[in-house]
């Protein structure tokens, strides 16, 4: 069993918080966390049809018969248990309750409405790097066509398997749950164009007229892959640099195994010339640095730079203070990999406090300027 960077933070936040809602992609491994954390907590699932009726009829007289703790699965699948647990522990503020869910939207919804300032709110992804030892001697091809979800890692499943599965799962449930699309075959397209774009900006105008639909179609789909953790959205910098800065995300997923199933990547040496496989390294280390901020039940502050003649993938905002990196897929570095991140040195003054390169060569050289990073290191 694969212990989670999250779990202490769990079961420090149980100390002060009644409620704590877990929250994140389906299958990355919420309920085993959470089991985990709480061994000692009852476990309701509502996805079984029996137990979601019951407390659909009665929700406050259901939870009243447990007098501990509880974890509830898919706690978005019945609205009118968020108000009485709300009723339940202004009562009784010794109760804890654990809610994890596989839509971001429909749980923060159902929070916002009943337990809003009552809730620890968390974010689990796939597995990070320091929970899979085994990467630090897998060949980095392996490792992201391998992608980071615990059904891979725990079991002698094979990518495209799981892979498969999970597609047709989030296509055939999580999406009717989120949001009424018509033409599930078209929305399958527009995941795998997306795929396509892994490391570019977003561009609804462009993938509207390859599909056939509206740019405002395309922009509420990419809401549902948002909000159901299949991608996000990385921001751009623009603090005090005016006109010349792009106001366009970039687009990346949040595992590049499934990727991998997007593009039709059947086994991990493909990627070695796979046109885009300098863009799926970037999108595995984006995803990590994303991870590693989450399982430290830290908000997301990344972002990337790019103006009319330069770019740095990565700016990490901590206050004033800047941290750069620049993500490279090459194996040798090269003195131009910094030259970007010099001239935003010279831009952005003494608020950059760190210029690295995270590359997928061997050797790392600790720095805050300049330095060098192998990414099995981050």
């Amino acid at each position: 069993m694969i212990v989670r960077n999250l779990q202490q933070n769990l079961i420090e936040l149980s100390h002060d918080w009644s409620v704590i809602s877990v929250t994140g992609p389906r299958q990355s491994g919420k309920t085993t966390l959470c089991k985990m954390a709480f061994p000692d907590y009852e476990y309701i699932n509502l996805e079984r049809q029996n137990t979601q009726r019951l407390m659909k009829l009665d929700a406050e007289g259901f939870l009243r018969q447990y007098t501990k703790g509880v974890i509830i699965d898919e706690a978005q699948l019945v609205p009118e248990l968020f108000s009485a647990i709300q009723l339940l522990v202004d009562e009784t503020p010794s109760l804890r309750f654990v809610l994890s869910g596989s839509s971001d939207f429909l749980l923060m919804q159902n929070i916002s409405q009943s337990l809003a300032g009552r809730v620890a709110i968390r974010r689990l992804l796939p597995l990070a790097f320091d929970e899979l030892p085994e990467i630090q001697t897998m060949p980095t091809d392996e490792i992201m066509y391998r992608g980071f979800y615990p059904a891979i890692w725990g079991s002698r499943k094979t990518p495209l398997t799981v892979y498969d599965s999970y597609l047709s799962t989030y296509i055939q449930r999580d999406v009717r749950q989120i949001s009424n699309i018509p033409d599930l075959h078209l929305f399958q397209q527009f995941i795998r164009i997306c795929a396509s774009r892994i490391g570019t900006e977003f561009n609804a105008q462009s993938i509207s007229s390859e599909l056939g639909v509206s740019g405002v179609t395309v922009k509420r789909w990419v809401s549902v892959l948002e909000t159901s953790y299949i991608l996000f959205l990385l921001q751009p910098f623009y603090r005090n640099i005016g006109k010349r800065l792009t106001k366009t995300p970039k687009i990346y997923f949040h595992d590049t195994g499934l990727v991998c199933y997007l593009l039709g990547i059947e086994k991990p040496q493909q990627l070695q010339h796979h046109p885009l496989r300098g863009e799926i390294f970037e999108n595995m280390i984006v995803s990590e640095m994303l991870k590693q901020r989450f399982n430290r039940g830290e908000s997301n502050n990344l972002f990337f730079y790019r103006d009319k003649s330069r770019e740095v993938d990565i700016l990490s905002l901590n206050g004033d203070e800047i941290k750069a990196y620049e993500i490279k897929s090459a194996k040798i570095i090269n003195p131009d990999f910094f030259a970007n991140m010099n001239v935003l040195r010279t831009l952005l003054g003494d608020d950059v406090k760190s210029t690295q390169v995270i590359y997928d060569g061997t050797d790392s050289l600790p720095s805050p300027h300049n330095g060098v990073i192998n990414f099995r290191k981050i």
